[in-house]
């Protein structure tokens, strides 16, 4: 795989690149404020207790822990991400309505007007406890899955309502949030992330061709390293075009290849 200091250093200098061909300030990555994609170990717990003399399954844990970086994708290729620590407070004064599912999917099990959601920020993070009703199949199952340590993460749904790039480019601070129509609860690692992107096969073959070459050499070696394809050893661009584009296997590593030099019109 290519070496991600390198691969976090080259995009960070396509960004500054971008920045001053503009001349104008980078905004949001992708441009994109809405995100469910955000992560975070969890220590959650649960216990059988009572409420309004009807029993319910407490679950609480953390949804988002803050000034803790981690990765993510633009169109130019990987940056570090952070929540910073008053990132939730104006949103949570204002009283958002939020739901609590698991896997951002599915019939809400809790939210925030009914009064069996109840979210705060501290030294940690976004932290969340709702009240389930135990009768409910899908509540049975999280938990049960919980208990056995199957899940042991949590995610967020929210807008970013403000946030800066560092002067270098590398890292993006999230300085506010809006969790309003949004939810919280816990995901499954792994499994969520590939359903989705087989959902979204079509959408990622068409932006294939549009991708920065930092993206692009990438892609091409994570494709190589799979058992199950075949990478053909040289393709040769439509003749109208200049420039001559290889792939080059040397090992188990593929490296795209630009040759300067025009195609023959002969």
């Amino acid at each position: 795989m290519t070496d991600r200091v390198a691969l976090h250093a080259a995009a960070a200098q396509a960004r500054a690149a971008a920045v001053a061909e503009a001349s104008e300030p980078l905004g949001m990555p992708c441009g994109l404020a809405k995100r469910d994609d955000v992560r975070a170990p969890s220590q959650l717990r649960v216990e059988r207790v009572k409420k309004d003399g009807q029993e319910f399954d407490l679950v609480e844990g953390y949804a988002s822990v803050t000034e803790r970086a981690y990765e993510m994708w633009d169109w130019l290729g990987p940056y570090m991400e952070i929540v910073s620590a008053e990132a939730f407070e104006k949103t949570l004064k204002a009283g958002p309505e939020v739901v609590y599912r698991f896997n951002h999917a599915g019939t809400p099990m809790a939210r925030t007007t009914n009064g069996r959601l109840e979210l705060w920020a501290d030294e940690t993070g976004l932290g969340d406890r709702a009240w389930l009703n135990p009768k409910r199949p899908d509540v049975e199952q999280m938990v049960t899955a919980i208990r056995d340590g199957d899940v042991t993460e949590q995610s967020f749904m929210f807008t970013i309502v403000s946030g800066q790039w560092s002067p270098d480019y590398t890292e993006y601070r999230i300085t506010e949030v809006d969790l309003d129509r949004g939810d919280v609860g816990p995901v499954t690692y792994g499994a969520n992330p590939f359903t989705s992107v087989a959902a979204r096969s079509g959408d990622i073959l068409a932006a294939l061709p549009h991708l920065p070459k930092i993206a692009a050499r990438e892609a091409l070696e994570v494709l190589a390293a799979r058992g199950d394809l075949t990478i053909p050893a040289l393709l040769t661009p439509p003749a109208d075009r200049t420039g001559a584009r290889e792939l080059v296997r040397a090992g188990s590593s593929v490296e795209l290849v630009l040759a300067e030099e025009a195609l023959s019109q002969d």
